[in-house]
């Protein structure tokens, strides 16, 4: 028998308890063992948890419990968690863990940590998704060339109403946090920050990059408005939060964003709070990955699948998918070098040579445009909507700096990246 402690037994932890105890007969038939959720640590043991394990309020009765096997961390946040997965790791037990925030710091050195203990994190990105055994095994032969990801339901869900409803951006917001969507704050989800810890974790396993959330490019949906819905439809085009992890030469671009994507290929038909995850392998092509991203059951999932992958195979293998490198020297792309088309949004003035102004700025910088709406919004402004033709990060933002200080705006202008 293996026994599993559980740290942290909310709604995700509460769900790991149940399914063992409900689904305990087909579990132990695939895992070849018995696997026995013994206890599970609480902050507050007066509140009704609605398991049948022992609870205690104390980290230490698990860690120091030589009888209980894999724990399972579901604690969230960063360096308390990190302390308790090292102390567990160190003490030879196998680790369960669904914290994305901690595996975006401190992966590599917990990798270093646990060394032939095992060390699972499935349900650390995109939920029910098993996107990170299709990663380290079932795509094992292939180069990664490109990983675009829909991993945040509560910016898919308020996109989505936004496109399909003409919901706007503050209106949609609210309804997601009534809806228990979106947190009472919602900057985490909202600004991209979430999507990024998930991003860095894939791209550690596809390409061995060591990068931190503060190393990338991370925007969110805050000023995504109106007339962008109105642009991206027009053109038959989506807009989604996507992450992406790019191989460009010996470089990798990892970055989150809004972004225009065309409504043909398969990322952008992701939908509500559902997930999505688009491989590109040299060998075998685009593979894509669907389905819920959050929710207790469906993350608990997740997790007892990795309870099983250690009762089968006992001894861990490297938790990133490498021994030591990629065996290529591969580089983090500097943000301001990546190449994409970009939409802008500009707020003008409605007279003569304003257009040929923001052409000649945009010109200046190697930017042409490809398509234009011009849309009047009262008797003396307008917006502009255009999209460039491939072009470079550092151009775009020194042209919009520029286009602001030449006055050609009456407001800040907004951007977003394109992906064809």
């Amino acid at each position: 028998m293996l026994k599993v402690g559980i740290i942290g037994v909310g709604t995700v932890g509460a769900s790991v308890a149940n399914i063992l105890r409900d689904n305990k007969n087909i579990i132990t038939a695939r895992a070849g063992i018995e696997i026995e959720p013994v206890l599970g640590v609480v902050s507050n043991l007066n509140k009704d948890r609605d398991v049948s394990i022992k609870l205690t309020d104390n980290i230490d009765e698990v860690l120091n419990d030589e009888s209980i096997d894999i724990v399972v961390e579901l604690m969230g946040g960063i360096e308390k968690p990190y302390e308790v997965v090292k102390k567990a790791l160190e003490k030879g037990k196998a680790v369960v863990t669904a914290n994305k925030a901690l595996l975006a710091y401190h992966r590599y050195d917990l990798q270093e940590i646990a060394g032939d203990t095992a060390f699972e994190y499935e349900a650390a990105i995109a939920g029910g998704i098993p996107i990170v055994n299709a990663l380290r095994d079932g795509l094992t032969a292939n180069n990664i060339l490109s990983i675009k990801g829909i991993m945040n339901g509560t910016c898919n869900y308020m996109l989505t109403k936004m496109i399909d409803e003409g919901v706007d951006y503050d209106t949609i917001l609210k309804e997601s946090q009534e809806l228990g969507y979106a947190e009472a704050d919602p900057t985490f989800d909202v600004g991209g920050f979430d999507a990024a810890h998930k991003l860095l974790i894939l791209g550690s396993i596809a390409y061995g990059i060591d990068a931190k959330p503060e190393d990338i490019l991370i925007e969110g949906i805050e000023n995504i408005s109106p007339e962008d819905i109105d642009f991206a439809s027009e053109f038959d085009y989506s807009i989604k939060l996507l992450t992406i992890a790019k191989k460009i030469e010996n470089k990798i671009e990892l970055r989150v964003h809004p972004v225009l994507i065309p409504n043909a290929q398969m990322i952008a038909k992701v939908d509500g709070v559902m997930n999505g995850v688009s491989v590109i392998g040299d060998k075998v092509g685009e593979t894509m990955y669907y389905g819920p991203g959050a929710g207790g059951d469906a993350t608990a999932s997740a997790v007892i699948a990795n309870i099983v992958d250690i009762a089968r195979r006992g001894k861990g293998s490297p938790m990133l998918g490498f021994e030591t490198s990629y065996g290529e020297e591969l580089k983090l792309m500097n943000k301001d070098d990546i190449q994409t088309k970009y939409y802008l949004r500009l707020r003008v003035e409605d007279k003569t040579g304003v257009l040929a102004k923001v052409a000649n700025i945009l010109t200046t910088h190697n930017i042409s445009i490809e398509k234009m709406i011009q849309k009047p919004l009262n008797r003396t402004c307008a917006h502009l909507l255009l999209s460039t033709h491939t072009c470079i990060e550092k151009d775009i933002n020194k042209a919009l700096n520029d286009i602001k200080e030449a006055g050609v705006v009456t407001a800040e202008p907004s951007m977003i990246r394109i992906e064809d």
